[in-house]
């Protein structure tokens, strides 16, 4: 497996510009890079600011999230 060690940010940031909101049915969240402490998995929504909307109606703070793995 090959893991990036770049933010998840830097690869999302074109297209958060454009107030696009992405969303992923499943995904895992991890708040480290070596994906010991996992934040959520299932559904998320990643909004333009950058906070990461889970279905429950919590947020998730960018400078919390590492990356996520849809």
């Amino acid at each position: 497996m090959v893991i990036s060690t770049a933010s998840v940010w830097d690869e999302i940031a074109d297209e958060l510009a454009d107030g696009t909101v992405i969303e992923y049915e499943d995904a895992t969240v991890y708040g480290d890079f070596e994906q010991d402490q996992i934040l959520h998995q299932g559904a998320v929504r990643v909004l333009p600011n950058g906070w990461i909307a889970l279905p429950t109606g919590r947020l998730l703070s960018p400078e919390a999230v590492h990356h996520i793995d849809p």
